[in-house]
């Protein structure tokens, strides 16, 4: 932990070094995304004076890492809503270049913890985070780094803190955990100087008695003054507990409210009001300028060629190879020493849902041959070959086009959920390359033997013998994903991307 400090001679290196980066790029993170774009203009209101802890990504758009980083940090994005902000800093952008040099950035990317300082208006602390590349990863240590405002009560206390300002109402949890979760945190930098919280264990009898508390967890609000206690009721999220807690003084407000917990239509009126308001007048402070506003700025750039750009020539995808018998799927795909293999189950007429799937495949296939980038095999596979049944069963496969990831030696398979555009497939096959996601175990009666045919993708001669497959085989979900250092070393040869243009950490 340390406080942020500017080195002038640091200072002045960095932002020689940014300066010296290519033209602006389009941002990595859209719109849409969950992470939160942050500029130069609004970093300091948004991060910085914010009451929650935040994890900051710096980065440029053309860094290899950085795309490969983008899924694990937008599914952070989503398990942190409502917990703590996840935000981004294109430093490619000629206006954020300053700010990512104060901030001591040299290469990308770099992820930074923010959060406030001890005390009110203090400078808040900046730690690097050098973890690893996964959601987990970010996550657990974001959370770690979310302030605690709730008081642990005890009998003997109790009584104390409830007399301490009657006016002031509280909030109380009865649980029978003895750490305090992220979601109480959040919940009391949300009230903070609103609603006092506290946590009391379910072994202080005096007070769980005294509030007849027969359940964990239970929350208890007590508005102040005279007025009876509230019990909720409802489950343990985030905005039901909001709503509840409203009954006795609304929340602070923040500058970047969560958009799931937040007012979707308010966002798109204030959107459509500023755009008016340009029109009519230029703002007073610029640094009004909201982050939804940088990105819509970010998506309209284009990427300007570079000096020695070819000129483009189109070319045509080729289609991703046939597997055309169950032997041929074991040789290739479900023998134990099998690597990874994307399949598409498909009829073989094919329609125009297959096309578009088979498409989207064969399009990034070409994309990553064209790149010089190790990417693991597609495969065309025909589920009206009766002898592929057995695996589609096993599997529990019932969609007429299906998408899957398998890793016969390592005992796991995916299965894709969405629309077959390139755009969503390859964001699954970003996933699978940088090892996130859910994975489910490959039932062991599915792998067979290598035996050699005349009619598999590689043209060795061989005899057919057909998968079998065991009866109720369970299908377990691995919590556990393969992970990557983040602190000098390159990531696993799957994810690897084209050489970066410069030094990338």
């Amino acid at each position: 932990m340390h406080y942020f400090n500017l080195n002038p001679t640091v200072a002045v290196a960095a932002v020689a070094f940014l300066s010296a980066l290519p033209t602006a790029q389009a941002g990595l993170y859209t719109k849409s995304s969950p992470v939160l774009q942050v500029d130069a203009k609004n970093y300091d209101r948004l991060i910085a004076k914010s009451n929650h802890t935040s994890v900051v990504e710096f980065y440029a758009p053309w860094c290899g890492h950085c795309q490969n980083l983008k899924p694990a940090y937008e599914k952070a994005a989503k398990n942190l809503d409502g917990l703590a902000k996840v935000a981004a800093v294109n430093c490619d952008e000629d206006e954020n270049k300053q700010l990512c040099g104060m901030m001591g950035v040299k290469g990308f990317p770099t992820l930074k913890i923010v959060r406030p300082g001890k005390k009110k208006g203090s400078k808040p602390v900046v730690d690097d985070y050098n973890g690893e590349r996964t959601a987990k990863a970010i996550v657990n240590a974001v959370v770690d780094k979310i302030n605690n405002h709730v008081k642990r009560v005890t009998d003997k206390d109790i009584d104390t803190f409830l007399s301490t300002n009657n006016e002031t109402a509280k909030a109380l949890l009865f649980t029978d955990k003895g750490t305090t979760s992220a979601l109480l945190r959040s919940l009391a930098i949300d009230f903070l100087d609103v609603i006092s919280f506290a946590q009391i264990r379910d072994k202080e009898s005096k007070a769980t008695e005294l509030f007849g508390i027969e359940s964990y967890p239970t929350l208890v609000l007590l508005p102040g003054g005279d007025k009876d206690g509230l019990v909720y009721q409802g489950e343990m999220k985030k905005p039901a507990m909001l709503k509840f807690l409203s009954q006795v003084g609304e929340p602070n407000p923040d500058p970047a409210p969560s958009k799931s917990n937040g007012d979707k239509k308010s966002e798109k009126k204030s959107e459509k009001k500023g755009k008016k308001d340009k029109k009519d007048k230029a703002p007073k402070d610029s640094s009004e300028t909201t982050s939804t506003t940088t990105s819509e700025s970010s998506e309209a750039t284009e990427v300007p060629p570079t000096a020695d750009s070819k000129p483009k020539v189109t070319e045509v995808a080729p289609p991703i190879p046939a597997i055309t018998s169950s032997q041929a799927l074991i040789n290739e795909c479900l023998h134990p020493k099998a690597h990874i293999c994307v399949l598409a189950f498909v009829p073989a007429a094919h329609g125009e849902t297959a096309e578009k799937a088979l498409t989207s495949l064969s399009e990034i296939a070409f994309k990553h041959a064209h790149a010089d980038r190790h990417l693991f095999p597609f495969f065309e596979v025909h589920t009206d070959n009766e002898a592929i049944a057995p695996v589609l069963k096993g599997l529990e496969l019932t969609g007429e086009i299906e998408l899957v990831a398998v890793n016969a030696k390592r005992g796991w398979w995916r299965h894709y959920e969405g629309d077959f555009g390139s755009v969503s497939v390859e964001s699954w096959i970003d996933t699978i390359r940088m090892n996130e996601g859910p994975r489910n175990k490959l039932p062991e009666a599915v792998i067979g033997e290598v035996i050699q045919e005349s009619d598999t993708p590689t043209g060795k001669p061989v005899e057919t013998v057909e998968v079998k497959l065991e009866e109720n085989v369970k299908i377990e979900v691995d919590t556990e994903p393969e992970t990557t250092s983040w602190q000098g070393a390159e990531p696993t040869p799957e994810a690897t991307d084209a050489p970066p243009k410069h030094e990338e950490l």
